[in-house]
């Protein structure tokens, strides 16, 4: 595998690649030089896989990958010699909603495009451009030869909400009802607005909207068209639970009344259990290939991919299993030396009229309190201010403390490179042991150091910030919703780096986020946030796990059981029988099925 990106040629290499080569030595041309691009081609017929080119390159650009034998002759598209390739696709059912689950960089987004037409597969030959013809037969006595050949005839017309909705307000304009009445195809926009709570902006511009704003645009846009096929690649990011849940809820409606196969790409494994009938799960090595599994069930494929281990095929593709804790009494609780205490605080904002309130609290050294609750209900406010960003009106935040702050929203064009913003954080612990152990390699950074910010991806320019707040020096981390753009194995490892960073450092953390599997995982405490949202809020004190989840999903009428296998959780449905009994036992959460 050989990273274009990079790779930097011959202009500061001099082909250590080519020269290093044991098959080049020996009269093959087995690594050459493409006169167009300065840049090195490696024959996969004629490598041998020694990895030496590997070890020599001086930018990491290159590795040695090798793929199970089995996956032959199932090549959907390749991007280039030596580039990445996808194996297989998603099957795609009218009136089912289909979930996608697996690591980012695995061929996701990359699937969904051939789906939709947008990219025309190769059937793993980059020099090749087959036409339509070619594809089918590739797919003959498979349900996606009738895709295909629908999608050939331009009888089937695909709808897709992209992944990345912050960059909507470059390419659209006006207020958002005028925005959505222009792509009503099926006169249900006035029924959407109602349904994703988008009425109270209607008269809004779009580029004034929040994250989450955004997105409900965005879904609604898509739901609003005459689509014959839809795919939603990560609709949940910066949505909080109970949006979610109202979302998947709408997803299911549409694919069952309309008849429409949907595809749903998302990371949030409550809510894909919640809205899919099925679910593929995708696997391989991240940037350099992709196998996309065979369906299953949605319970037992979203189980698959936490225990890395496809049974039916029998394929390991992870050596570790993410089992969430059995218990919510497993905490530290009140027990530890008390490091920050506050009082009550006030914060008002005259323009909107939105009041936030802060009930007294302390935090514990070495503890994770993970802070919940629906989107503008003062959060952020909340964070901002301990971290000193805003300024209460009302109390007084004084702490003899020092604070890392990682805000929620990430807009980065700067050239700086990635090395340079972790180096300033680190300070003098810039390339030690413990640095390079602890933050650097478990989210995977090393190969992104000589990057520039302005060029990395949302998941990529997330990573870089987690790990510049925690490799800061500091006695309390605040981490703004850190699971946005990460999948489950990032978010999970990102737990996991916080928790070593919070023990080392003789530390405390506050984690706000809207992934329950998350939060579950890493809180030692919880706190909710309650009230009105755009109106008033306000922030409980940090309380147990146990009380703080059934205070939460008390307010929002939600229950949810866990798997007896992993401990994840998973949304009854309303009125069921678990639901009801759940209900009167006052477990909202921690009941396991």
């Amino acid at each position: 595998m050989l990273d274009p990106e990079r790779c930097k040629g011959g202009s500061k290499c001099d082909y250590i690649c080519q020269r290093f080569c044991p098959g080049v030595k020996t009269g093959k041309e087995t690594i050459t030089i493409d006169e167009d691009t300065g840049k090195p081609v490696i024959s996969e017929e004629l490598c041998s896989g020694c990895g030496i080119c590997a070890q020599k390159c001086p930018f990491d650009a290159i590795k040695v990958v090798r793929l199970p034998e089995e996956l032959e002759g199932e090549c959907v598209h390749k991007y280039a010699e030596g580039g990445f390739r996808l194996y297989r696709l998603p099957i795609p059912k009218p009136g089912k909603v289909t979930g996608v689950v697996g690591r980012n960089a695995i061929g996701k987004t990359t699937a969904a495009k051939i789906l939709t037409g947008e990219l025309k597969p190769n059937l793993g030959d980059p020099e090749a451009d087959p036409d339509w013809d070619e594809i089918i037969k590739a797919f003959s006595g498979t349900e996606l030869q009738e895709h295909f050949r629908k999608l050939a005839d331009g009888e089937l017309r695909p709808v897709m909400k992209p992944q990345y909705v912050e960059a909507l307000p470059k390419v659209v304009e006006g207020k958002v009802a005028d925005v959505l009445k222009d792509v009503d195809e099926l006169g249900v926009v006035d029924e959407l607005m109602e349904r994703l709570n988008l009425t109270d902006v209607a008269d809004r511009n779009v580029k004034d909207l929040s994250g989450g704003e955004l997105q409900r645009v965005a879904i609604a846009a898509a739901l609003a068209r005459d689509a014959d096929f839809l795919v939603l690649d990560e609709p949940c990011s910066y949505l909080d639970v109970r949006e979610r849940l109202s979302l998947a809820k709408l997803i299911r409606d549409v694919a069952e009344e309309r008849g429409i196969p949907v595809l749903v790409v998302e990371h949030d494994l409550a809510t894909l259990d919640y809205v899919a009938d099925l679910v593929h799960v995708l696997y391989g090595k991240r940037g350099a290939y992709g196998v996309v599994s065979k369906p299953m069930g949605v319970g037992k494929g979203i189980n698959a991919y936490l225990k890395g281990y496809l049974e039916a095929e029998n394929v390991r593709f992870r050596t570790e299993e993410v089992i969430l804790p059995e218990r919510a009494d497993a905490e530290k609780g009140e027990g530890g030396e008390v490091l920050v205490e506050y009082g009550e605080l006030v914060k008002k904002y005259e323009d909107s009229g939105f009041e936030l309130r802060v009930e007294p609290g302390t935090i514990h050294v070495g503890e994770i309190i993970g802070a919940l609750g629906p989107n503008a209900i003062g959060k952020t406010t909340f964070v901002k201010l301990l971290a000193g960003v805003l300024e209460p009106d009302e109390g007084e935040v004084d702490f003899d403390v020092t604070i890392s702050y990682k805000p929620q929203y990430l807009e980065v064009d700067s050239p700086e490179p990635v090395m340079k913003v972790l180096r300033d954080a680190a300070g003098s612990e810039w390339g030690s042991s413990w640095f390079k152990s602890k933050i650097l390699r478990p989210l995977d950074l090393e190969y992104l150091l000589d990057q520039p910010l302005k060029d990395l991806s949302g998941g990529e320019l997330q990573r870089v910030a987690i790990a510049a707040a925690l490799a800061r020096d500091a006695d309390l981390y605040l981490l703004d919703e850190p699971s946005a753009y990460l999948d489950v194995e990032e978010r999970i490892n990102v737990a996991k780096v916080i928790r070593r960073v919070v023990e080392a450092k003789d530390a405390a953390a506050i984690v706000v986020d809207h992934d329950l599997l998350l939060l579950d995982y890493i809180s030692d405490r919880m706190m909710v946030f309650e009230g009105e949202p755009g109106e008033y809020g306000i922030a409980r004190s940090p309380e147990s796990k146990r009380d703080a989840m059934n205070r939460f999903l008390k307010g929002l009428d939600v229950t949810y059981r866990r798997d007896p296998e992993t401990g994840r959780p998973r949304a009854n449905k309303p009125g069921s029988r678990r639901d009801r009994e759940q209900k009167e036992m006052g477990e909202y959460f921690y009941a396991t099925a």
